[in-house]
């Protein structure tokens, strides 16, 4: 496979996680959630509060994020805590597209 095309795989790969961090309401939650550090979770009432955005679009921002990988949840009765996931399968990805990326455009400017 050519660079290209590994690229052009890595970077459809990366696609849903990339979307999902290239949302400013996004990087809010994800920062709020970076911010609690705990495994215990935050309720979208609290993350309401820090993005200033209604409990839907809350929710659909949340839904994205669990969709990209990003963030899961857990259920205590009626109530649903919010955390970061600790797979960094995601990261990594969009670790390997970049560094992929940094090595092509190295190497043209080295040419």
């Amino acid at each position: 496979m050519t660079d290209f095309k590994k690229l052009q795989a890595e970077f459809s790969d990366a696609g849903d996680f990339l979307v999902a961090l290239g949302d400013e309401k996004r990087q809010a939650i994800i920062l709020r959630l970076l911010e609690k550090g705990s495994c215990d979770g935050v309720r979208v009432t609290e993350l309401t509060e820090a993005t200033r955005l209604s409990r839907p679009a809350v929710s659909h921002h949340l839904k994205i994020l669990r969709a990209a990988k990003l963030v899961d949840y857990r259920s205590v009765g009626t109530k649903n805590y919010y955390y970061l996931n600790h797979d960094t399968t995601e990261v990594k990805k969009l670790l390997t597209l970049l560094e992929h990326v940094m090595q092509i455009m190295t190497k043209d400017s080295e040419d």
